[in-house]
């Protein structure tokens, strides 16, 4: 089994392409152009202004905020395969993790912040004892992609 959050991760930076793209064009046209001098719905233009910049930085930091990664998995194969890097508006290391399934020693999740942000950390065997890998961030996973990981890895990992 492969698979990967891209089209998660597309998603997301389609809202902020388009998120700045409104807010650019208001200041284009409130500020720039002075097109529009009258209040809007009966609200002055500052607070129009004040809320899209609000709405930007939402769409902009949260994935951020979140920990958002894009991930890939694959069990196909002797190795359990891992690519994650953050996907937010600020790159960052492109990591791999590539474990033998005869050394795969099992995972634990971790959730925090009210459950949006989950972790995922691997362990492996090693000969003075047990290794545990840096945590994926898997925040952007959706359900389906989490359950499928999850069963890959129970079936993967040492029975009792």
């Amino acid at each position: 089994m492969t698979l990967d959050n891209s089209k998660t991760i597309i998603s997301m930076r389609i809202r902020l392409f388009f998120a700045t793209i409104v807010l650019l064009a208001w200041v284009g046209v409130v500020y720039v152009g002075r097109l529009i001098k009258s209040p809007i719905l009966g609200i002055d233009d500052s607070i129009w202004t004040l809320a899209l910049v609000f709405i930007w930085v939402v769409v902009a930091f949260w994935p951020m905020i979140l920990s958002y990664q894009y991930v890939f998995y694959s069990d196909d194969g002797p190795s359990l395969v891992f690519r994650y890097f953050p996907a937010g508006i600020a790159g960052g290391r492109k990591n791999s993790v590539e474990i033998s399934k005869t050394v795969f020693s099992g995972y634990k999740v971790e959730t925090k912040s009210f459950g949006l942000k989950k972790t995922l950390i691997l362990f492996q065997k090693v000969p003075s004892g047990l290794a545990k890998f840096p945590p994926i961030y898997i925040s952007a996973l959706t359900r389906d992609q989490y359950l499928q990981i999850i069963t890959s890895l129970n079936q993967n990992s040492p029975k009792a």
